[in-house]
């Protein structure tokens, strides 16, 4: 989330106007994140999450805002999109698509503990299962189609040694995403961006997984790929923490035990997934764009995340004990 286009307490309030939530009492701008224009909005009646939406377009946008609201009719602890007076839950703010989504309580846990990631590993399964009865399609938009267009655009601001990483891994997934056994691997909707700052929690408990405007229908190993490269990482060398990963996987597992290919396939997965953010975090950094409140992501540290996951994988050790 961040602030590229301004707003203020009157425009917010005009736009409120159209809703049976009360008048606005505070705004404010959410600086975390790089994609959307984000706000708190609290009125009389609760407490809001008001996106504008800065690259994804009116035709886009129902996939992920019904998917959100599938998911809360399922009780997965998500967003739920508001809908106004005329019953749309997606509107129009200073030209651009919006959406007023519920602010979910608690506050994210950035340095999670194995308590942490089981009920993370628990509540993706759960979210996995219900999405199964989600009727829409929409491809991963930072999938392997969008990684082929972005990596030839950062290559020129690499040197050797990453360009032949990323070309090297680009290959090497382009080739597993058409064989016969990544073909059979169970899929639906996915978050594909769940880190521990798009998760809550009160009291220790989860209290919601937010964020969902990088959705997409893809495989699920790959969604636990991502939520493992980041809920269970040992940040200094980019490797997987025996405890925390076991933790997920076995809450996870609880829930909806992983078939024989999918386990095949998870450290492909997990490199798939530090790929897709190296490349997004790259693009970021290379080819940027204005904001009036933006904090970019190093990409340095996928780029660590992605060595390691290759090395391990060329040496024969386990990416997870």
């Amino acid at each position: 989330m961040a602030v590229f286009t301004p707003l203020d307490a009157a425009e917010v309030q005009a736009f409120l106007n159209g809703f049976d939530l009360g008048p606005l009492t505070e705004l404010q701008g959410i600086a975390s994140g790089i994609e959307n224009t984000n706000y708190f909005v609290t009125t009389t009646r609760g407490r809001f999450v008001l996106t504008l939406f800065e690259r994804l377009n009116a035709e886009q946008l129902p996939f992920y805002l019904q998917l959100m609201h599938h998911l809360a009719a399922h009780a997965i602890p998500v967003p739920d999109p508001m809908a106004d007076r005329d019953g749309r839950i997606l509107h129009q703010l200073k030209g651009k698509p919006a959406a007023l989504v519920t602010r979910l309580p608690g506050h994210s846990e950035l340095q999670p503990r194995t308590t942490h990631c089981a009920q993370i590993g628990t509540c993706l399964a759960r979210m996995h299962l219900a999405a199964r009865g989600f009727p829409l399609q929409q491809a991963n938009l930072r999938g392997l189609a969008w990684q082929q267009q972005t990596i030839p655009l950062v290559l020129p601001h690499l040197g050797m040694e990453q360009r032949t990483l990323l070309q090297d891994e680009l290959a090497h997934q382009t080739a597993l995403a058409a064989s016969p056994a990544f073909a059979q691997l169970p899929r639906s909707a996915v978050h594909a961006d769940l880190f521990r700052d798009n998760a809550l929690f009160e009291d220790g408990r989860l209290s919601g997984v937010f964020d969902w405007y990088f959705a997409g229908s893809d495989t699920w190993v790959f969604d636990l790929a991502v939520a493992l490269n980041d809920w269970c990482i040992d940040l200094p060398s980019g490797a997987l923490d025996a405890a925390r990963s076991k933790a997920l996987l076995d809450a996870y597992q609880h829930v909806r035990p992983l078939q024989a290919t999918e386990s095949a396939l998870l450290p492909d997965a997990l490199r798939a997934a530090a790929l897709r953010f190296w490349t997004s975090r790259l693009a970021d950094f290379h080819l940027p764009r204005d904001a009036h409140l933006l904090k970019a992501h190093d990409p340095a540290h996928f780029e660590r995340v992605l060595r390691q996951r290759v090395r391990a994988v060329n040496h024969g050790a386990s990416l997870i004990a």
